[in-house]
């Protein structure tokens, strides 16, 4: 099956909503403060061809994004990690999805993979062969982020790819004086450079492995705000107080601007007896914390990276796209703190 420049098969319509095809509107492009981004406009234009299915599936990406595309070069930028020790409870898929939902409302994102198995990387298609330019060059080696940051092929979302050799970084840095700070450090002159030279990012999403061990504490030293996923189940919910102490230990010795920005309940199916209990029991014990969206779950979500792609461009009709947008324009309302934490 042949596939198009952006990655989708160009033999077939996107499967989505069985209610049918949405009616598009003919694309065009302009420029916003140096940015290009894609625009819709309701005319009838001949210029775009309607049997063009890579134009159709980028009209769709912008009807469910709808017209609040906005800039935050006004505001400073967040940096967010998403963390939970338990496996399994969407880290990867909302760090992917949530930071695609952005870059489609108009921000500029950047994605850091800091679990070895790369599978953030993978959503976004980027190559992370043991060798490629990594992480891990930056862990380490001391590389500057500059030289290991890729472009995905969204302008204006990138990605540090993580791959293997970042199994081996905890051993190799265990004995390494300031090994907790060695991201923080690069993160803050890498977006210095982006402030200094541009183009600034307005979000950073540092995707965590299923662990709390030396790359999870990189990564919450080199954030301001954390999101805790959080599986739909008993398993889950029991585990979340075990990361809370985490969290609240690397604030005390290391990261006092740390903050726990929100709790996102993931994999909800309504189906069950224990999914609502489950939402209930995290609501009224994190009231503050717990996001208003649900994302449910959803055989799209899985299937996108099989595809180097994430929900949003695979399936943008499906359930889980629908509620990554969702929860990112609630989250981008909802942050406690931004920036990078200063260096103690």
């Amino acid at each position: 099956m042949a596939s198009g420049r952006l990655g989708w098969p160009t033999d077939e319509a996107p499967t989505g909503d069985p209610a049918g095809p949405v009616s598009m509107t003919p694309l065009t492009t302009e420029a916003v403060d140096g940015d290009e981004r894609l625009t819709a406009h309701l005319d009838d234009s001949p210029s775009v061809s309607v049997d063009d299915p890579e134009l159709a599936r980028l009209r769709e990406l912008l009807r469910i994004a709808g017209d609040d595309l906005r800039s935050r070069d006004d505001e400073p930028v967040r940096v967010i990690s998403l963390a939970n020790q338990k496996g399994g409870v969407g880290k990867t898929s909302t760090a992917v999805n949530l930071a695609m939902a952005l870059r489609l409302l108009g921000h500029r994102v950047l994605v850091v993979d800091m679990d070895p198995q790369g599978n953030a990387t993978t959503a976004f298609d980027i190559d992370h062969d043991p060798g490629t330019p990594s992480v891990y060059d930056v862990l380490v080696n001391g590389k500057p982020l500059r030289d290991v940051v890729q472009e995905t092929q969204w302008s204006g979302l990138a990605v540090v790819p993580a791959t293997v050799d970042l199994a081996g970084a905890e051993v190799e840095l265990v004995s390494e004086l300031g090994r907790e700070a060695r991201l923080r450090n690069a993160l803050q002159q890498y977006l210095h450079e982006c402030e200094q030279s541009g183009p600034r990012y307005d979000f950073v999403f540092v995707d965590c492995p299923p662990s709390l061990g030396l790359l999870t504490v990189n990564a919450l030293t080199a954030v301001t705000e954390v999101l805790v996923p959080l599986q739909c189940e008993y398993y889950a919910l029991e585990g979340l107080g075990q990361l809370l102490s985490s969290v609240n230990l690397v604030k005390e010795h290391l990261n006092p601007q740390l903050r726990v920005s929100g709790v996102l309940l993931t994999m909800f199916d309504g189906r069950t007896k224990l999914a609502p209990q489950v939402v209930a029991d995290a609501r009224e014990h994190l009231p503050e914390l717990v996001l208003d969206t649900l994302v449910p779950r959803s055989v799209r979500v899985s299937e996108a990276p099989s595809h180097g792609q994430t929900v949003l461009t695979y399936d943008p009709r499906s359930s889980g796209a629908q509620a990554y947008l969702a929860v990112a324009r609630e989250f981008r309302e909802k942050g406690l703190s931004t920036g990078v934490p200063q260096s103690q």
